[in-house]
Protein backbone atom coordinates (compact mmCIF):
# COMPACT_ATOMS: atom_id res chain seq x y z
CA UNK A 1 0.00 0.00 0.00
CA UNK A 2 3.02 2.54 0.07
CA UNK A 3 2.15 3.81 -3.50
CA UNK A 4 -1.22 4.71 -2.07
CA UNK A 5 0.38 6.33 1.29
CA UNK A 6 4.38 6.95 0.95
CA UNK A 7 5.96 9.94 0.43
CA UNK A 8 9.01 9.76 -2.82
CA UNK A 9 11.98 11.68 -2.99
CA UNK A 10 10.18 14.98 -3.04
CA UNK A 11 8.52 15.06 -0.31
CA UNK A 12 5.21 14.35 -1.51
CA UNK A 13 2.67 11.15 -1.58
CA UNK A 14 -0.19 10.36 -1.51
CA UNK A 15 -1.05 11.62 1.68
CA UNK A 16 -0.54 15.21 0.69
CA UNK A 17 -3.07 17.60 0.38
CA UNK A 18 -3.50 20.91 -2.01
CA UNK A 19 -2.42 23.13 0.16
CA UNK A 20 0.68 21.27 1.18
CA UNK A 21 1.81 21.00 -2.28
CA UNK A 22 1.60 25.02 -3.05
CA UNK A 23 2.58 26.18 0.34
CA UNK A 24 4.26 29.52 -0.08
CA UNK A 25 3.44 29.87 -3.48
CA UNK A 26 2.51 33.06 -5.21
CA UNK A 27 -0.25 32.34 -7.69
CA UNK A 28 -1.15 36.30 -7.91
CA UNK A 29 -0.92 37.47 -11.74
CA UNK A 30 -1.90 34.05 -12.82
CA UNK A 31 -5.35 33.43 -14.65
CA UNK A 32 -6.60 29.23 -14.28
CA UNK A 33 -9.58 27.72 -16.32
CA UNK A 34 -11.02 24.41 -14.19
CA UNK A 35 -13.27 22.38 -15.84
CA UNK A 36 -15.74 20.84 -13.89
CA UNK A 37 -14.50 23.28 -11.47
CA UNK A 38 -18.45 23.17 -9.41
CA UNK A 39 -17.65 20.41 -7.44
CA UNK A 40 -15.21 17.30 -6.58
CA UNK A 41 -11.90 17.55 -7.34
CA UNK A 42 -12.52 20.23 -9.46
CA UNK A 43 -13.95 22.60 -6.41
CA UNK A 44 -10.90 21.83 -4.64
CA UNK A 45 -8.33 22.52 -6.94
CA UNK A 46 -9.85 25.90 -7.82
CA UNK A 47 -10.33 26.72 -4.13
CA UNK A 48 -6.70 26.06 -3.68
CA UNK A 49 -5.60 28.09 -6.95
CA UNK A 50 -7.29 30.93 -5.67
CA UNK A 51 -6.24 30.21 -2.29
CA UNK A 52 -2.69 31.36 -3.82
CA UNK A 53 -4.10 34.47 -5.46
CA UNK A 54 -4.85 33.24 -8.89
CA UNK A 55 -8.00 34.04 -10.65
CA UNK A 56 -9.95 31.22 -11.50
CA UNK A 57 -12.69 30.83 -13.91
CA UNK A 58 -14.71 27.70 -12.76
CA UNK A 59 -16.46 26.21 -15.61
CA UNK A 60 -19.26 24.26 -15.43
CA UNK A 61 -22.73 22.95 -16.82
CA UNK A 62 -24.97 23.98 -14.38
CA UNK A 63 -24.48 27.59 -13.27
CA UNK A 64 -26.51 27.27 -10.05
CA UNK A 65 -23.51 24.82 -8.98
CA UNK A 66 -21.12 27.04 -10.13
CA UNK A 67 -23.21 29.73 -8.09
CA UNK A 68 -22.44 27.64 -5.08
CA UNK A 69 -19.44 26.51 -5.70
CA UNK A 70 -17.82 30.69 -6.07
CA UNK A 71 -20.07 31.22 -2.50
CA UNK A 72 -18.48 28.59 -0.83
CA UNK A 73 -15.08 29.35 -2.11
CA UNK A 74 -15.79 33.33 -0.61
CA UNK A 75 -16.44 32.55 2.42
CA UNK A 76 -13.69 30.84 3.08
CA UNK A 77 -11.33 33.06 1.58
CA UNK A 78 -12.85 36.66 0.86
CA UNK A 79 -10.04 38.20 -0.79
CA UNK A 80 -10.50 35.23 -3.55
CA UNK A 81 -10.66 36.28 -7.33
CA UNK A 82 -13.25 33.45 -8.66
CA UNK A 83 -15.94 33.38 -11.89
CA UNK A 84 -17.81 31.05 -12.85
CA UNK A 85 -18.90 30.25 -16.78
CA UNK A 86 -21.17 27.71 -18.65
CA UNK A 87 -20.03 25.28 -20.21
CA UNK A 88 -20.87 21.38 -21.25
CA UNK A 89 -17.92 19.46 -22.71
CA UNK A 90 -20.58 16.82 -24.15
CA UNK A 91 -21.71 19.61 -26.70
CA UNK A 92 -19.40 20.90 -29.19
CA UNK A 93 -21.13 23.73 -29.69
CA UNK A 94 -21.28 24.63 -25.79
CA UNK A 95 -17.36 24.17 -25.91
CA UNK A 96 -17.25 27.00 -28.70
CA UNK A 97 -19.38 29.24 -27.17
CA UNK A 98 -17.35 29.05 -23.94
CA UNK A 99 -13.94 29.70 -25.81
CA UNK A 100 -15.49 32.63 -27.84
CA UNK A 101 -16.89 34.52 -24.58
CA UNK A 102 -13.51 33.76 -22.41
CA UNK A 103 -11.87 35.10 -25.97
CA UNK A 104 -14.32 38.20 -25.93
CA UNK A 105 -13.51 38.60 -22.17
CA UNK A 106 -9.67 39.74 -23.56
CA UNK A 107 -8.14 38.17 -20.51
CA UNK A 108 -4.68 36.13 -20.16
CA UNK A 109 -4.47 32.53 -19.77
CA UNK A 110 -1.58 30.79 -17.40
CA UNK A 111 -3.37 27.62 -16.81
CA UNK A 112 -5.86 24.86 -18.80
CA UNK A 113 -7.00 22.78 -16.42
CA UNK A 114 -8.93 19.56 -18.20
CA UNK A 115 -10.67 17.53 -15.30
CA UNK A 116 -14.17 17.37 -15.83
CA UNK A 117 -15.11 14.13 -16.63
CA UNK A 118 -18.03 11.40 -16.27
CA UNK A 119 -17.77 8.17 -15.49
CA UNK A 120 -18.86 4.81 -16.39
CA UNK A 121 -22.84 5.56 -17.58
CA UNK A 122 -24.70 3.47 -20.06
CA UNK A 123 -23.84 3.39 -23.50
CA UNK A 124 -24.90 7.16 -24.35
CA UNK A 125 -24.60 9.07 -27.21
CA UNK A 126 -23.78 13.13 -26.97
CA UNK A 127 -25.46 15.90 -28.40
CA UNK A 128 -23.17 15.37 -31.43
CA UNK A 129 -23.57 11.84 -31.73
CA UNK A 130 -20.40 10.62 -30.00
CA UNK A 131 -20.35 7.97 -27.18
CA UNK A 132 -20.12 10.22 -24.06
CA UNK A 133 -17.27 9.52 -22.24
CA UNK A 134 -15.41 9.76 -25.15
CA UNK A 135 -17.31 12.78 -25.76
CA UNK A 136 -16.83 14.44 -22.74
CA UNK A 137 -14.07 13.06 -21.20
CA UNK A 138 -11.55 13.24 -24.06
CA UNK A 139 -12.95 15.29 -27.49
CA UNK A 140 -14.70 17.95 -25.68
CA UNK A 141 -11.17 18.90 -23.85
CA UNK A 142 -9.43 18.37 -26.72
CA UNK A 143 -11.66 21.23 -28.44
CA UNK A 144 -10.96 23.59 -25.49
CA UNK A 145 -7.75 23.29 -25.87
CA UNK A 146 -7.17 23.81 -29.29
CA UNK A 147 -9.85 27.08 -29.02
CA UNK A 148 -7.55 28.24 -26.24
CA UNK A 149 -3.84 27.59 -27.57
CA UNK A 150 -2.93 30.85 -29.06
CA UNK A 151 -4.06 32.43 -26.22
CA UNK A 152 -2.04 30.34 -23.77
CA UNK A 153 0.66 31.10 -26.12
CA UNK A 154 0.34 34.68 -26.19
CA UNK A 155 -0.28 35.04 -22.24
CA UNK A 156 3.20 33.15 -22.10
CA UNK A 157 5.03 35.03 -24.35
CA UNK A 158 3.54 38.76 -23.02
CA UNK A 159 4.64 37.68 -19.51
CA UNK A 160 7.36 35.88 -19.84
CA UNK A 161 5.55 33.10 -17.77
CA UNK A 162 5.11 29.23 -18.82
CA UNK A 163 1.27 27.98 -19.22
CA UNK A 164 0.57 24.50 -18.21
CA UNK A 165 -1.92 22.79 -19.50
CA UNK A 166 -3.13 19.64 -16.97
CA UNK A 167 -5.08 17.01 -18.29
CA UNK A 168 -6.77 14.83 -15.53
CA UNK A 169 -6.39 11.26 -16.50
CA UNK A 170 -6.34 7.97 -14.45
CA UNK A 171 -4.86 4.76 -14.02
CA UNK A 172 -8.02 3.52 -15.37
CA UNK A 173 -6.33 3.85 -18.82
CA UNK A 174 -4.53 0.40 -18.25
CA UNK A 175 -7.87 -0.96 -18.75
CA UNK A 176 -8.87 -0.06 -21.93
CA UNK A 177 -9.71 -1.49 -25.13
CA UNK A 178 -7.65 -4.01 -26.96
CA UNK A 179 -5.14 -1.95 -29.24
CA UNK A 180 -6.24 1.04 -26.90
CA UNK A 181 -9.12 2.50 -28.90
CA UNK A 182 -12.18 1.05 -30.93
CA UNK A 183 -11.01 2.73 -34.19
CA UNK A 184 -14.19 3.19 -36.65
CA UNK A 185 -16.11 1.95 -33.68
CA UNK A 186 -16.07 4.35 -30.92
CA UNK A 187 -19.71 5.50 -31.32
CA UNK A 188 -21.16 2.07 -31.95
CA UNK A 189 -23.41 -0.08 -28.65
CA UNK A 190 -22.67 -3.31 -29.62
CA UNK A 191 -19.10 -4.13 -28.10
CA UNK A 192 -19.52 -1.09 -25.74
CA UNK A 193 -17.93 -1.99 -22.22
CA UNK A 194 -18.38 0.82 -19.73
CA UNK A 195 -15.25 0.21 -17.68
CA UNK A 196 -13.24 -0.18 -20.55
CA UNK A 197 -14.74 2.82 -22.54
CA UNK A 198 -13.99 4.82 -19.43
CA UNK A 199 -10.72 3.62 -19.85
CA UNK A 200 -10.11 4.56 -23.27
CA UNK A 201 -11.16 7.99 -22.68
CA UNK A 202 -8.26 8.64 -20.17
CA UNK A 203 -5.96 6.86 -21.98
CA UNK A 204 -7.10 9.07 -24.85
CA UNK A 205 -6.28 12.45 -22.02
CA UNK A 206 -2.34 11.08 -21.62
CA UNK A 207 -2.15 10.43 -25.41
CA UNK A 208 -3.35 13.68 -25.89
CA UNK A 209 -0.97 15.62 -23.07
CA UNK A 210 1.73 14.20 -24.68
CA UNK A 211 0.92 14.80 -28.51
CA UNK A 212 0.53 18.44 -27.94
CA UNK A 213 3.94 18.87 -25.49
CA UNK A 214 5.62 17.14 -28.47
CA UNK A 215 3.96 19.79 -30.99
CA UNK A 216 4.62 22.62 -28.70
CA UNK A 217 7.84 21.76 -28.27
CA UNK A 218 8.84 21.73 -31.82
CA UNK A 219 7.23 24.75 -32.50
CA UNK A 220 9.65 26.41 -29.14
CA UNK A 221 6.53 28.18 -27.57
CA UNK A 222 6.80 28.32 -23.77
CA UNK A 223 3.43 26.13 -23.25
CA UNK A 224 3.35 22.92 -21.41
CA UNK A 225 1.58 19.38 -21.25
CA UNK A 226 0.66 16.89 -18.99
CA UNK A 227 -1.56 14.12 -17.65
CA UNK A 228 -2.08 12.57 -14.18
CA UNK A 229 -4.00 10.53 -11.92
CA UNK A 230 -5.45 11.94 -8.95
CA UNK A 231 -6.07 9.03 -6.70
CA UNK A 232 -8.80 6.96 -5.24
CA UNK A 233 -11.07 9.19 -4.75
CA UNK A 234 -14.82 9.08 -3.94
CA UNK A 235 -16.96 11.96 -5.73
CA UNK A 236 -20.33 12.23 -8.02
CA UNK A 237 -18.06 10.71 -10.94
CA UNK A 238 -18.89 7.68 -9.45
CA UNK A 239 -22.84 7.68 -9.60
CA UNK A 240 -22.33 5.31 -12.25
CA UNK A 241 -20.64 2.42 -10.70
CA UNK A 242 -22.23 0.31 -8.44
CA UNK A 243 -19.08 -1.90 -6.91
CA UNK A 244 -17.17 1.57 -6.24
CA UNK A 245 -19.81 2.78 -3.94
CA UNK A 246 -20.34 -0.37 -2.17
CA UNK A 247 -16.65 -0.26 -1.99
CA UNK A 248 -16.66 3.31 -0.50
CA UNK A 249 -19.31 2.56 1.94
CA UNK A 250 -17.60 -0.52 3.41
CA UNK A 251 -13.74 0.52 2.95
CA UNK A 252 -14.21 4.08 3.31
CA UNK A 253 -10.99 4.52 4.79
CA UNK A 254 -9.02 3.52 1.79
CA UNK A 255 -10.01 5.89 -0.62
CA UNK A 256 -9.83 9.88 -0.61
CA UNK A 257 -13.03 11.32 -0.11
CA UNK A 258 -12.72 14.75 -0.85
CA UNK A 259 -13.26 16.47 2.29
CA UNK A 260 -12.10 13.67 4.79
CA UNK A 261 -8.52 14.00 3.17
CA UNK A 262 -8.16 17.34 2.92
CA UNK A 263 -8.14 18.12 -0.79
CA UNK A 264 -5.81 15.04 -1.07
CA UNK A 265 -7.65 14.26 -4.33
CA UNK A 266 -6.82 18.04 -5.64
CA UNK A 267 -2.82 17.83 -4.45
CA UNK A 268 -1.42 16.40 -7.86
CA UNK A 269 -3.54 18.47 -10.14
CA UNK A 270 -2.39 21.50 -8.30
CA UNK A 271 0.98 20.53 -7.51
CA UNK A 272 1.40 20.01 -11.80
CA UNK A 273 -0.14 23.46 -12.45
CA UNK A 274 2.27 25.47 -9.80
CA UNK A 275 4.85 24.13 -8.68
CA UNK A 276 8.32 25.14 -9.34
CA UNK A 277 9.63 21.35 -10.05
CA UNK A 278 7.29 20.81 -12.85
CA UNK A 279 8.71 24.02 -14.70
CA UNK A 280 9.91 23.38 -17.99
CA UNK A 281 8.58 19.33 -17.59
CA UNK A 282 6.08 17.96 -20.20
CA UNK A 283 4.83 15.28 -22.12
CA UNK A 284 5.04 13.69 -18.63
CA UNK A 285 2.23 11.66 -16.57
CA UNK A 286 1.99 12.16 -12.79
CA UNK A 287 0.96 9.90 -9.72
CA UNK A 288 0.96 11.20 -6.30
CA UNK A 289 2.82 13.95 -7.27
CA UNK A 290 5.52 12.36 -9.02
CA UNK A 291 6.32 11.43 -12.51
CA UNK A 292 4.87 8.49 -13.07
CA UNK A 293 5.06 5.51 -15.90
CA UNK A 294 1.75 4.96 -17.66
CA UNK A 295 0.70 1.78 -20.11
CA UNK A 296 2.55 0.65 -23.17
CA UNK A 297 -0.29 2.32 -25.06
CA UNK A 298 0.00 5.59 -23.16
CA UNK A 299 3.70 5.70 -24.49
CA UNK A 300 3.09 4.87 -28.07
CA UNK A 301 3.71 7.65 -29.98
CA UNK A 302 1.90 6.45 -33.16
CA UNK A 303 -1.36 5.65 -31.43
CA UNK A 304 -1.08 9.35 -29.82
CA UNK A 305 -0.49 10.74 -33.58
CA UNK A 306 -3.30 8.79 -34.75
CA UNK A 307 -6.22 9.89 -31.64
CA UNK A 308 -4.55 13.36 -32.48
CA UNK A 309 -5.74 13.41 -36.36
CA UNK A 310 -8.52 11.38 -35.72
CA UNK A 311 -10.31 14.48 -33.06
CA UNK A 312 -9.61 17.11 -35.28
CA UNK A 313 -12.25 15.01 -37.86
CA UNK A 314 -14.15 14.62 -35.12
CA UNK A 315 -14.28 17.67 -33.53
CA UNK A 316 -14.69 20.02 -37.08
CA UNK A 317 -17.43 17.60 -38.16
CA UNK A 318 -20.45 19.45 -35.85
Amino acid sequence: MSWLWGRSSNGFGGRVTAEEVTDDIDASGLTAVVTGGFKGIGFYTARTLARRGAHVIMAGRNLADGVAAREGILNDIPQAKVDIMELDLASFDSVRAFAKEYLNRDLPLNILINNAGVAMPPFTLSKDGIELQFATNHLGHFLLTNLLLDKLKATAQSSGIESRIVNVSSTAHMFSYGGGFRWGKLNEEQGYKKFMGYGQSKLANICHAKELARRLKEEGANVTANSLHPGAITTDLQRHIGFIRAISQVFGCLLKTIPQGKSQGAATTCYVALHENVKGVSGEYFVNCNIAQPSSNARNAELAKRLWDVSVEMTSKS
